[in-house]
């Protein structure tokens, strides 16, 4: 009799059913998982000492497992969810059980291939298969040759293997799907139980119940790239590293084109340093710069503020929200016409903490090739052996900002899972006031100890929903939770820490930048809504005289700057300008990336570059933030093209970054 299609408990005879249906997939999905997990334990003791360093093997197995539980949902799930469906007798069910007995061990063989690659690949790269790897096989006829040529052992050895496992797969395929399946079970069962099935599938390929899914950052936990693709397998390595080429734009021909030689020697023209300054023939804008503090080099913070734009700045002519921010001006450096380089927090970022150009395609932050030797703040001033240290009341993965931070200088991040104690937790994070209480402790702690420190403080309150706290600001309008009463939360946020920061005792040798990472919102009509690229920016500190500052700067300008100020005259290959001499950058200039379009303004002078267009030029009304067109101006021209391609040439040669060292 067939089951009755009520609400009852699912009859033995159906259970067995579906049990027997699911047995080839569950069973294949255990082998890869085994696989999988004893080629992660071989790399791991391989590289056991980097391991232990970090006290990484619980981190690693267990991350692994969650990566592995992932990728095989991925693979397995769909095809567990047609054995429930598909007949396994008749025309159809022989030729569904061919195509599983085929996927089943396909895929074996696949994460075989992909494993027994990737000794070969770390011993030469430190990582495991990713956008090289992927890269390389658009070259068959080049990868074959040198295959066969250096590495015929390794070649043949992997074969044998691979065609080993694929044979015993496939007849261990074969036996499962032999196996009569026992039992009887209702459609209705059979269409619960897929359902079900498909529900646990796409809960294991997501991996969180967080606001983003599983990704490599989220598994990053140490300062060591090689230890951080540990918790990975080589197929979901190569597999995201593929999905990042696809997302990526071709941005070396967006623009024009213009020789290397040129596109350097452009820039060297705008830096206005002198030729002597040049101290690399291998990375053409690795420049020394004097700095202007000569003393014991000072901490560095760097307060980045979530789409504060001078919209919301009153001192800026923008709504009344930032009457603490308004006072700090009155006692630091102040800009007064600070344009940030993109629309993204990413960008700014980039901008902030490496000096790099921006470019049409992803933030470095997300590049592949840029997750390690990639020049950044952290990576100088931790030769100089400060602790460098990203602050975060959210989750430190979101943009891949963790795996970029600690592949490129930074010791340690503090996120959301740090603030067991959080007064209050919103859907972006912690509040600032938690996250900035957090930072200060640990400043006056590394101060204490006598060790120098760089901070990078990352606020994530004025952020859509705009969460914060009950009774702290005297609310702009209502109802609570709107974009400019976020705004002005964030203000006093910055207020009260800055109150703890002047009563401190690191306050006199710290260095402090408090700045935007862009806007809220940048739209209009122009090309490149320029008016929307107006941040605020503030230079504080103990040795900081109080200046108003009118020159048009760019967020690149910052990070030499900082240096400058701190004591720190190492060679970067930063384009940005050291602002500490008030008659250098005169009128001033910003690059600015809205979408596909990038903009140079020189003064009032702005020239547009579109893809596939002649530049076009304009002049820009600030008060009235309109772009009128103008003449052409070929040098102009010449020069924002340079800057635009700048960013992709040294990403995809390996100029932006320090001179290697020798690591202990």
């Amino acid at each position: 009799m067939a089951p009755s299609s009520s609400a009852s408990p699912m009859p033995t005879s159906s259970l067995a059913f579906l049990l027997g249906r699911l047995r080839p997939v569950a069973v294949f999905f255990l082998v890869g998982l085994v696989l999988l997990s004893v080629s992660r334990l071989g790399l791991a003791a391989w590289h056991g000492p980097a391991v232990s360093a970090v006290q990484g093997w619980m981190p690693v197995m267990l991350h692994g497992v969650r990566v592995d539980l992932a990728t095989l949902c991925l693979l397995y799930g769909v095809a567990a969810i047609l054995a429930l469906l598909l007949p396994r007798d008749g025309r159809l069910g022989r030729i569904w059980s061919a195509v599983l007995r085929v996927w089943l061990t396909l895929v074996i063989c696949v994460l075989a291939f992909m494993e027994l690659s990737t000794p070969s690949f770390m011993s030469e790269y430190g990582l495991r298969p990713n956008r090289l790897f992927v890269e390389y096989l658009i070259y068959p006829r080049e990868v074959a040759s040198t295959l066969i040529k250096g590495h015929a052992l390794s070649l043949f050895v992997g074969i044998a293997v691979v065609t080993l496992i694929g044979w015993a797969m496939w007849r261990l395929a074969g036996n499962l799907l032999a196996r009569p399946v026992a039992g009887r079970s209702h459609p209705l069962w059979r269409g619960l139980a897929a359902f079900m099935l498909l529900l646990a599938a796409t809960l294991g390929v997501r991996s969180s119940m967080g606001h983003r899914p599983l990704n490599p950052a989220m598994v990053a936990f140490s300062v060591d790239p090689t230890v951080n693709v540990l918790p990975l397998n080589s197929l979901y390595s190569a597999a995201y590293a593929s999905l990042s080429l696809l997302r990526e734009s071709d941005t070396s021909r967006l623009y024009g084109s213009m020789p290397l030689a040129q596109v350097v020697a452009e820039l060297r023209a705008d830096g206005g340093l002198p030729a002597s300054a040049y101290v690399s023939k291998q990375l053409p804008t690795l420049a020394l710069r004097p700095p202007l503090y000569r003393g014991r080099p000072r901490n560095l913070v760097i307060v980045l503020e979530e789409s504060l734009g001078a919209q919301f700045i009153g001192s800026l002519g923008g709504l009344p929200l930032s009457p603490n921010y308004d006072r700090l001006s009155r006692q630091g450096w102040a800009f007064d016409q600070l344009y940030a380089t993109g629309t993204r927090s990413i960008r700014g970022i980039e901008a902030v903490v490496t000096g790099f150009t921006p470019t049409p395609a992803a933030s470095a932050v997300k590049e592949p090739r840029s997750q390690r030797d990639f020049f950044t703040l952290a990576e100088v001033l931790g030769r100089h052996g400060y602790d460098t240290t990203f602050y975060y009341g959210g989750e430190s993965h979101f943009d891949n900002m963790r795996g970029f931070f600690l592949g490129n200088g930074f010791s340690r991040i503090v996120d959301q899972n740090d603030f067991a104690d959080a007064a209050f937790t919103g859907s972006w994070g912690v509040s600032d006031e938690d996250l900035f209480a957090k930072a200060d402790a640990q400043f006056r702690g590394l101060h204490a100890k006598g060790k120098p420190f760089f901070g990078l403080v990352f606020s994530s309150s004025n952020h859509d929903p705009f969460e914060f706290p009950d009774g702290r600001i005297d609310l702009y309008e209502q109802p609570k939770q709107t974009r400019n009463n976020a705004a002005k939360y964030a203000d006093y946020a910055i207020g009260e820490f800055f109150k703890k920061a002047m009563a401190s005792p690191y306050w006199n040798d710290t260095v402090f930048l408090v700045v935007a990472d862009h806007d809220s919102r940048a739209f209009g009509k122009n090309l490149v809504p320029i008016s929307n690229f107006h941040i605020p920016g503030l230079i504080l500190g103990g040795g900081i005289a109080p200046r108003r500052d009118d020159r048009i700067v760019s967020q690149i300008d910052l990070p030499p700057t900082l240096l400058s100020l701190i004591g720190i005259g190492d060679p970067t290959p930063m384009l940005g300008q050291d602002l500490t001499d008030p008659r250098r950058l005169q009128p001033g200039r910003a690059l600015m990336q809205y979408d596909r379009n990038f903009a140079l303004m020189q003064g009032n002078q702005v020239v547009v570059l579109q893809p596939g267009k002649p530049a076009d030029s304009f002049t820009y009304d600030a008060k009235a933030g309109r772009l009128t067109a103008s003449s052409s101006l070929p040098t102009q021209a010449r020069k924002a093209l340079a800057y635009a391609l700048w960013g992709t040439v040294a990403y995809e040669h390996g100029l932006y970054r320090l001179p290697s060292v020798k690591r202990k």
